[in-house]
């Protein structure tokens, strides 16, 4: 019986001490006070909720949106909250030359936040292909820009110290769901963004956060879910949604911890850890929780996969059951 408990609690601390070994990148903090903080998207929702509490402690914001207005809005908001002026930069993330220009004018970014992105879920065969290409170039290329403009001046910033550039993906960046192809496509796409960038650049000392925020209540989501897929809704409302201040809390965390992926509740952390792989894992105990509960996620995984192609199956059923009652087929007597 003793050896029996020995075993058990050997077991997990010899774990314990060979991932405190091999476990890369190691920990940092990256600071935000006194920093610059740049912020794509900055006007409204999660880039905005983000620029306000990034000035609240201290940092130096400058936010960039296509929008004059919006962003004029955004810079009244923040003065009015804080007390902080930030600075504006009107510009398209598509358009690599206007994107160069602004972060430019903006000087050395110590912390970078690609928070930009558009969303419009429609099944692929009912989608245009125009739309499609709008949301990669928006959500991918875009992404690809703000990071090739700010780089060069990120690796040579006067000031030293560990830095970011954290991605604002989406829970539909860890899973596909109906309804969700392109915009799931841009999105697991700056995963692998991420995963490779972190390797190019941790020379530099700069360090990338994955953001996976699920649905949040920011101005366009209204708008958003007035074409959602009937099914697309079954599936994805079922999460909820977290405010666009709760999301910024999550993200300004993770960003200060240095932490490759940053869930924003409790189902974006399972999905983390069902979907962690190959990634990066800074926490030696989120790296042991990884492994232990790996088997038991993808069981629960399975489950989750099992009760969505039901709703998928029991939907058809329904439609195709109304379509034959509608359309009745008909027999011709002779």
């Amino acid at each position: 019986m003793a050896l029996v408990l020995l075993t058990l609690l050997l077991l997990p601390l010899s774990l314990l001490f060979l991932l405190y070994a091999i476990v890369r990148p190691k920990p940092v903090k990256i600071p935000i006070k006194n920093r610059h903080v740049f912020i794509t998207g900055g006007s409204s929702g999660i880039g905005l909720a983000l620029a306000h509490r990034a000035a609240q402690e201290g940092a130096r914001v400058s936010i960039l949106a296509r929008s004059l207005q919006k962003l004029e809005e955004a810079k009244q908001s923040i003065r009015l909250a804080t007390g902080i002026e930030v600075a504006t930069f009107s510009a398209d993330v598509r358009d690599f030359d206007a994107v160069k220009k602004a972060v430019d004018e903006a000087g050395p970014v110590d912390v970078l936040v690609v928070n930009h992105g558009v969303f419009v879920a429609q099944e692929l065969e009912n989608q245009e292909l125009d739309e499609i290409k709008f949301m990669i170039d928006v959500n991918l290329m875009g992404s690809f820009n703000m990071i090739k403009a700010a780089l060069p001046q990120m690796k040579k910033r006067p000031i030293g110290g560990p830095t970011s550039i954290a991605l604002m993906s989406s829970q539909a960046g860890q899973v596909g769901i109906y309804g969700y192809t392109a915009y799931s496509a841009s999105k697991f796409a700056l995963r692998g963004l991420a995963e490779a960038l972190q390797q190019e650049v941790i020379g530099d000392d700069i360090h990338v956060s994955l953001i996976f925020p699920p649905d949040t209540e920011t101005p366009g989501l209204e708008e958003e879910n007035k074409r959602k897929p009937q099914l697309t809704s079954i599936i994805a409302d079922s999460s909820g949604a977290m405010k666009a201040e709760e999301v910024a809390k999550k993200t300004l965390n993770g960003i200060k911890s240095g932490s490759f992926t940053v869930p924003c509740n409790f189902e974006g952390l399972l999905l983390s850890l069902a979907t962690s792989g190959l990634s990066p894992q800074r926490s030696v105990l989120m790296a042991f929780v990884e492994v232990v509960t790996a088997g038991l996620l993808r069981l629960a995984g399975l489950c989750f996969q099992w009760n969505w192609y039901g709703s998928i199956q029991s939907w058809h059923a329904q439609k195709k059951s109304k379509l034959s009652t509608k359309w009745p087929i008909s027999h011709n007597i002779r």
